[in-house]
């Protein structure tokens, strides 16, 4: 036999070994156990006291239903990792960073959004505040600073200048406009005190 024909021959006979081999790998290629994502959930959010009924994929972030399928677009998305604040809602009074909750989750739930405080034409006091004391400059954190705001007071944490950075540090402002939000977070807490002693006043 030549160089060339027992070359020849050694490649046919490596070829053929090969392909019972390779149709075998094909035929017990274990199926995929990747998690089909493609079903939905049907889901009900009550958001400022209205309830919608959406269907969802389960991977679907509050904050992304909020803002995509419910078109309530004052609440930010900063991050989208939970470090910013800026998409701070509230879920049965309590402060959240919508990024970091399902949107199933909050189900059965009242959600607040910085749509929500408002009463008509009249602003909540914390937003007055916030404009009466130019706590803003881009404006792009205001709504969770907001947000954070009305449930820090409500927590009874703004009892002085201290204690407001310390339990609104986990809202960032890129501009820098702490100083102003501060004042801003005092003014309404004081003013939320004096409407509180009229009331107990008047019973």
């Amino acid at each position: 036999m030549t160089h060339r024909g027992f070359l020849e021959s050694s490649a046919a006979a490596t070829g053929a070994s090969a392909a019972p081999s390779v149709a075998g790998s094909a035929e017990t290629e274990p199926a995929s156990t990747t998690p089909d994502f493609r079903d939905t959930l049907d889901v009900t959010l009550r958001v400022n006291g209205v309830e919608h009924r959406l269907s969802l994929d389960p991977r679907v972030s509050l904050l992304d239903a909020l803002r995509e399928r419910l078109q309530l677009t004052g609440t930010k998305k900063g991050c989208n990792h939970g470090e910013c604040g800026a998409c701070t809602v509230h879920l049965d009074g309590r402060r959240v960073n919508a990024c970091l909750v399902l949107a199933a989750a909050a189900e059965g739930l009242e959600v607040t959004t910085v749509e929500g405080l408002a009463s008509g034409d009249e602003l909540h006091p914390v937003q007055q505040a916030f404009i009466d004391h130019d706590a803003f400059q881009c404006g792009f954190c205001t709504p969770g600073q907001i947000m954070s705001a009305v449930a820090c007071i409500a927590e009874g944490h703004a009892g002085s200048e201290a204690e407001i950075r310390e339990w609104m540090s986990g809202n960032l402002c890129r501009c820098s406009a702490y100083p102003q939000i501060v004042e801003a977070v005092k003014a309404a807490a004081t003013a939320a005190k004096q409407a509180g002693a009229r009331a107990d006043a008047a019973l």
